[in-house]
């Protein structure tokens, strides 16, 4: 079990480092809001907010890899924890798509850890 718990807890890093990307970078340029399904109107005025949330999104995905980097089970816990109630948060603010983007490979994660930490 811990092969894939490192595996999907990377997944969900890596995950997490391009939506801080994403949002930081790209927000308000054409790919960013053919990914988002934005205008150019609502992606320059939010331009800001989404510089902020992507930043969130990048400590997230540091927070993950320093609990795979120190092999510690109880920042990877607290952290995939973290992006669980982000994506639900988001599936219920936002969108529901957020919900198996963001929460539901968290949450596979989060099984594997606590499943490879019972055997």
């Amino acid at each position: 079990m811990l092969p894939i718990s490192i595996a999907l807890t990377a997944f969900v890093a890596i995950s997490h480092f391009g939506f801080m990307v994403l949002e930081m970078f790209f927000w308000d340029r054409p790919l960013g809001r053919k990914i988002f399904k934005t205008t150019p109107e609502v992606s320059a005025s939010s331009k800001v907010l989404a510089a902020n949330q992507g930043l969130y999104n990048g400590f997230l995905a540091a927070g993950l890899v320093w609990g795979l980097w120190a092999g510690r089970e109880d920042v990877k816990l607290f952290f995939l924890a973290c992006v669980i109630v982000a994506g639900i948060f988001g599936a219920a603010t936002v969108k529901t798509s957020i919900l198996f983007v963001q929460a539901l490979p968290a949450v596979l994660a989060l099984v594997f850890l606590v499943l490879a930490g019972t055997s």
